[in-house]
């Protein structure tokens, strides 16, 4: 009895079997949205009528469609951050202005992630400094 492999694909693993996609506008979207196009003048007056009577949703619609929804700011706020001291006081420091209402904890989970950010930058450095020395003293003794 032999064992007969299946056909081989037409394309290689990892790429598509159909490159270019579905066509634009062939879609369930696509076909609904052609399908109510010449109605919406009408359907977009019949919202504002109904907005304009009263009726609460139909002005929620109108206005989450045309005015973008107001995001929260914090505002900025001046820190004297310790600069003789370590990264660690620094970070003590913004911990304690969050503690005491200087910062928002937003603010200052942000200034967080700064110092750490500036703490493994450092520590890159420290390193490269400490093999470039390593480096001078081998080449020396050779």
């Amino acid at each position: 009895m032999t064992t007969r492999k299946p056909p081989a694909p037409a394309w290689r693993p990892g790429e598509s079997g159909n490159p270019k996609g579905r066509p634009p506008g062939t879609g369930a979207v696509a076909k609904l949205r052609a399908a109510i196009e010449q109605d919406i003048p009408e359907i977009l007056q019949s919202l504002v009528t109904a907005a304009k009577a009263g009726d609460t949703q139909a002005a929620r619609i109108l206005i989450e469609r045309v005015i973008p929804a107001a995001k929260p700011q914090e505002q900025p706020q001046a820190l004297a951050l310790p600069t003789a001291g370590n990264l660690t006081e620094q970070g003590r420091a913004v911990l304690q202005a969050v503690a005491d209402g200087v910062l928002a904890p937003g603010q200052g989970s942000q200034l967080i992630g700064g110092i750490a950010s500036l703490a493994r930058v450092t520590e890159i450095d420290e390193l490269a400094a400490r093999v470039a020395a390593l480096e001078g003293k081998s080449n020396a003794n050779t």
